[in-house]
Formats: C-alpha cells, structure tokens, sequence
C-alpha cells in the first residue's frame, strides 16, 4: 500500500472518529469526575478533541474489572492457542484500519505520515502478531530430579499489569507491552501519555471486536499525578512496566516500595553515543546513519543518537557530510508525505528544547525554531561535561564531542549517567568487537545505527533502566511468574525423606 498525497490524507483526518472516553470492561465509559481534557494538534494548535479525564476512581474501577477478569480465568486460563487467534484477529483489524490509524497518530503526536505509514504501524502490528505467534512455543521445564521425583518449573502470568506509556510512540510501545503482557494471560491496565491518547484507546476498540474478553485491555487517559500515581501505588496491580524519562521512572519505584512492593520494570532516557574512529569505511554511509539517528522522530526518541564521539582526523570530512545529510531532512506539515521533521509533540516540550538552544555556543548547522517545529541542529561542544552533552534534550539535537584516540572516545562514551544505546563506527573488526564490548549500553550497533528488532532484547544499563527487556522472549520473563512443583513419586514403603 503506497503514501497517498498530503491532500488525501487531510481528507481522512477530517473524517476521522476520535474516541473521547475510556476503555474499561469492554466499551467505552466518560469518568466518573466527568472531567476532559483537550487533546491538541501540535502542528496546528488546534483542538482534536475532548477525551476523558481519568481519576483515582476510575483506576480502582479498571483494576477491578481487571483482576475480576483474571482471576475467573476467562483469558488467563485460555488455552494458549486461543488466545493466539484472538491476538491473531486484533492485528488482521488493525492492518484492516493501518491508514485510519497512522492519520490518527500523526495528528495526535506531530508525528510524520511517512513514518506512521512506513514505520509505526508495521511495526506495531509486527510486534503483537510475534508475541501471539510465541504463546504456544514457549515451554515450561523439567529439572533434574532423583528418580523418586519429579521437579517442573511452570510459568504463571503475573496479574494485573499496569503498563504506562510514553508520548513518543504511543502505538509501538502499546505493541511492546500488550504483546508480551497478553500473551502471558496477564490482565492489563493501560495509561497511555496524556499528549497521545487516541490511538490506544482505538487499540482497545479494535481489541474487543477481535474477541479479547471484556476486562482484559483497559485504557486509562489521564494525568500523571490522577492516573499514573494511583497505578503505581494501587494494591491490587501486581507489576508495572513503565516507559518514559528517567525521573518519572524513579517515581515508580517509590510507589511499588510505600504500597504492596509491586514489580517495576523501567526504560527511561538515553544519551547516546555515536564513536567515529579514524578507520570507519564509507563516511558518507556513516553521516547517513548519524543524520537519520539523531532527527529521526525530531530526536524524540531514547535511543537517538545525540552525541557524535569523533576521531579528530575524521572531524571535518564527517561533518561535511552530516550537513549534506541532513539538509535533505525537510521540517514541515506531518501529515505531507515528503515531510521527514514533523512537529514536536506540545508546546511546553518545544520550549523545553528551545532552552537547550539558547544555551548552545557553537551551532554548526540549524538552529531555528518556530511555532513548536525545530530544524535539524548539530551543536559543536568544547567536552562532555558540555549540558548538550550531559542532559536528554529529546529533540533534533546533535552534540558533537572530538577525541584523540580510541581509548578516549571509549571513555567519553561511558561517561554518561545514561546506558540505553550506542554505536561504534570503525573499519577494524578487532576494534569493533572490542568497542562492542566496552561501551556500557544495553543495545550497541557497529557500523549502523539500529535498535536491534523484534527478536532482540531492548532496555539498557544505569539510569536507562532495569528489571526486564521489551522485545524478544526475553520481553515475556516479567510478566510471569516462576513456579517449582516438586513432586514425590517414593514408593509407599520407601523411607520417608525431606
């Protein structure tokens, strides 16, 4: 299915109809304060539309319905296969409705078209189809036992989840989490950003037609201190999985530690590196991996590169081809499908990166910004202890850092409070598996920047973030529970033992 022209795609956002309330119990429910709030067009300025205002109220509601659908077994105790087909149908209507969805989420988020077409929703479906496709390819395990017994080691969906999302990909990181939680058989609770509410509660629409069992997908909209705090304290929610920045995160924590010490999984902020050593083959593939990983999505992404590490002797040719690069990036309306910088996503976002430009001393290339869209920018910095360097900017920002050697471009790498991603870029294969191994980051692409895909692991060290991975099997481990049954087969008359 190829783009459509601007023209178009204006035309089905006009006919568009936006959901405005929660989705609890499977349907739609205003909340209980009767409060909305506005979701806002951020290429525009324009109101989309009023949506529900959720409160501690409606959460107990959802948990509620939440644990009551698991604990009668309706999806928890569904045989594995079918739950398969139900994920299996959710994302035949999802593909059915790809065109009414990408539209949706670049008007809500200042999102491009073109990667809502090309990126966001294959993938999103991608990502759900290959959680439902393991559920019945995952095996529990016989452990080594004498012969009077037998030790199996089972896996039980954990409970009721509260999965809370970012605003940067409100529909993939939906998929990430929904994928894995619901293929375990876990009931959720979803509070999707207050900027970008409208495509999860589309998800949960779409969800229940494909036969999900009332109860088991619920969206909450709402704010972080009405929604989000009440989750995360909530007695009866039995983990947490939370995407977002890093402060926030670190509030989750103290929720799950002063209520029932809930699980809590975290993927929070990145300061990524990029390390260009004197050796990298083909520049102009390295400035394109560079460009693309530093203003793909505005920057607004954790695992954006926004730190260049550069051999001083590769500088000035690299930077050469980084401008050509990113100058093909064109800044303009989302939903034009020539358009690669859209909007950033609010207003009080656009002028938290206004305020890291207006602190930046040698800005190389871009800079402007204008009525919440920002141009490419690459800002040359005297060190790393530079705040372009230091702080998550999340937004088209590129800090470029010079080094003298391999062992100093290392360093500066790790001298981060951040771990998600990096990249190295050498022509070297010994230096690059070397590199690989040094840089403390939980996903390191050599001579690419990448995220890895749906098979592998995603989340990272330090402040990025712990206890569990998005992606991969590996994603299922925190929604489940381990289980040992240890069974006695000793002949009656056998002599007891313990």
């Amino acid at each position: 299915m190829g783009l459509l022209t601007k023209d178009e795609y204006k035309a089905i956002a006009k006919g568009l109809t936006l959901p405005t309330s929660s989705f609890v119990d499977g349907g739609y429910r205003a909340a209980s304060s009767g409060k909305t709030f506005t979701s806002v067009n951020p290429a525009t300025g324009e109101a989309l539309t009023e949506i529900a205002a959720c409160g501690a109220e409606d959460v107990d509601f959802a948990v509620l319905k939440a644990r009551e659908a698991f604990d009668d077994g309706r999806w928890s105790k569904m045989h594995p296969s079918e739950r398969k087909d139900v994920l299996i149908r959710l994302c035949k209507l999802m593909t059915r409705n790809a065109r009414e969805l990408a539209v949706m989420e670049s008007l809500d988020s200042g999102k491009t078209i073109f990667d809502c077409e090309t990126v966001d929703i294959p993938e999103t479906i991608h990502a759900i189809k290959w959680h439902a496709e393991a559920i019945d390819k995952i095996n529990d395990e016989v452990a080594p036992a004498s012969d009077d017994h037998i030790a199996m080691v089972v896996r039980e969906p954990i409970g009721v989840v509260g999965l809370v999302l970012p605003w940067n990909f409100p529909l993939l990181m939906l998929a990430w989490k929904i994928g894995p939680a619901l293929a375990a058989g876990c009931s959720v609770v979803v509070k999707p950003a207050e900027e970008t509410s409208l495509t999860a509660l589309r998800v949960a629409e779409l969800a229940s037609e494909a036969g999900l069992p009332k109860g088991v997908l619920n969206v909450m909209p709402g704010g972080g201190a009405e929604v989000g705090e009440p989750l995360g304290r909530h007695m009866d929610v039995d983990m947490v999985s939370f995407t977002g920045s890093t402060v926030t995160g670190k509030r989750f924590l103290t929720y799950a530690a002063e209520s029932n010490a809930k699980e809590v999984v975290l993927e929070m902020g990145g300061k990524n590196p990029a390390v260009v050593m004197d050796d990298a083959e083909n520049l102009d593939r390295v400035a394109a991996h560079i460009v693309n990983g530093a203003f793909w999505n505005m920057g607004e992404n954790c695992s954006a590169t926004s730190r260049l590490i550069v051999h001083r002797d590769a500088k000035a040719d690299l930077m050469k081809r980084i401008e050509a690069h990113a100058r093909e990036w064109v800044v303009g309306d989302p939903l034009d499908p020539e358009t690669r910088v859209g909007a950033l996503v609010s207003e009080t976002h656009f002028k938290k990166v206004c305020g890291y430009l207006e602190k930046a001393e040698n800005i190389v290339l871009g800079g402007k910004a204008d009525k919440g869209f920002v141009e490419p920018t690459v800002v040359d910095v005297a060190s790393n202890d530079d705040t372009l360097a230091r702080e998550e900017i999340f937004g088209p920002v590129l800090s470029v850092i010079e080094v003298g050697s391999f062992d100093e471009a290392i360093k500066v790498a790790n001298d981060t409070d951040y771990g998600l991603c990096a990249s190295i870029f050498t022509g070297n294969a010994k230096r690059a598996i070397r590199g690989a191994r040094m840089l403390q980051a939980g996903t390191v692409t050599v001579n690419s920047f990448g995220e890895g895909d749906i098979s592998t692991p995603f989340g990272g060290y330090k402040q990025s973030g712990f206890g569990g991975r998005d992606n991969s099997l590996h994603a299922h481990d925190q929604y489940t529970q381990l289980k040992t049954i240890w069974i006695d087969l000793a002949d009656d008359d056998d002599e007891a033992v313990d």
